[in-house]
Parts: C-alpha cells; structure tokens; sequence
C-alpha cells in the first residue's frame, strides 16, 4: 500500500500566495493577473470567487472554463504561474540561517538544510524532523536522520518536501 504522504505529485499544486496570469483566448478585456489570496480564493471577472489553493494549474483552467461557458461559448482559458510566492517551507532550530524558504524548484530536506546555511555544532543531526499536514489537514512528523543520508544509507528518507513543511532541527 503506498503511504499518501509519499504518493506520486499530480504536478504544482496551487498555494496562497502565487501570483497567476489568466488569459481567455479571443477575450483580451478577460486576460489578467491574480494573486491567491490568503484564503485560498482568486477572483476572476464573470465568474467571481473561485477556490484555487490545492489544485494543479489544469484544474483551476477546467474550473474557469466551466463557469465562463455560461457566458463565452467554448471558451479557451489558459491558466499560467507568475510567481511561487506561497510555495514555501521553513526551516527552523539548529541551522546557520533558519526561516522561511521559498521553493522555485522540488527541494529534498538536505537541499533545503544546505539552503538553511546547514546544521549549527549544537544541532541533533539524527533528530530532525519534518512536520507536514496529511490530505486531512492533521500534522504528521516525520523522522530524518541526517547522519543516515550523510553515510549513503536510508536515502529514501531524504523525501521531497511540500508546500507548508516545517523542518525542525533540535
């Protein structure tokens, strides 16, 4: 059985924050830019409020062309990402330089350690954890052993990280 923490990334999930350009092919008065905004909503013109936090740039096109076809027949919408504001991470604890990280790229948690300036003398390196919110939206931890991946053992363990992870680093 495959751990849905774990399970394959249907692509960019959309988050707060990200900046979106919409375009409505032949409807230049409709093409704008959006930001998401902290409850997760955009507004579009004709369509008004729509949920966009949590789903792939195909799924939010999907949306936007169902809701503007009461008005434009066959409309062709393009959905695009600016800017990956709200994909972010953070780091905190034992590292050169803790805080948030905004993911441009997948970071795996020893990419982002590295980021983070890597691990202060004090820290536990065999200690860390990352706490991520599961599909139900409960806090999860998950143990990482960095000694583990730094002898070329367990590196399954250096998963990729998700929006809203939170490395801890004792």
């Amino acid at each position: 059985m495959v751990n849905p923490v774990f399970a394959a990334d249907k692509g960019y999930l959309i988050n707060m924050g990200d900046k979106l350009k919409i375009d409505v092919w032949k409807e230049e008065n409709l093409n704008t830019e959006v930001m998401v905004s902290p409850d997760g909503k955009i507004a579009f013109p004709m369509v008004g409020t729509v949920s966009a936090a949590g789903k792939t740039l195909d799924e939010l096109q999907a949306i936007l062309r169902k809701k503007l076809e009461e008005f434009i027949p066959w409309p062709e919408v393009l959905v695009s990402l600016i800017t990956v504001e709200g994909n972010v991470i953070y780091v905190i604890g034992e590292v050169a330089r803790p805080g948030p990280i905004i993911m441009t790229k997948n970071l795996k948690v020893m990419q982002a350690l590295s980021l983070a300036g890597g691990l202060t003398p004090y820290a536990s390196r065999n200690d860390i954890r990352i706490l991520r919110d599961n599909a139900e939206g409960k806090s999860i931890s998950i143990d990482f052993e960095y000694g583990d991946i730094e002898d070329g053992d367990n590196l399954d363990s250096n998963i990729m990280l998700k929006s809203d992870d939170t490395i801890i680093v004792p």
